[in-house]
């Protein structure tokens, strides 16, 4: 979702960064939105609680090495 900016971002977008299905990663943001990471700014949205979260998760992640 970082890689994508600050958002907030459609589900869609977000799964397809990925290249996961939308309902697969249900479970994963229901759990970021419990925990206080993310919130739902609308149906089928989702936006960092931090503002400039992004950026900091690109800093501390460069590349593309956690997506393995």
């Amino acid at each position: 979702m970082a890689e994508l900016g600050a958002g907030p971002h459609r589900s869609g977008e977000i799964a397809g960064e990925l290249g996961r299905g939308v309902t697969s990663l249900a479970p994963v943001r229901a759990k970021l939105i419990a925990k206080g990471m993310v919130w739902s700014p609308a149906h089928g949205d989702t936006a960092f609680t931090v503002p400039r979260f992004d950026g900091f998760m690109r800093r501390i992640m460069p590349g593309g090495r956690w997506r393995t």
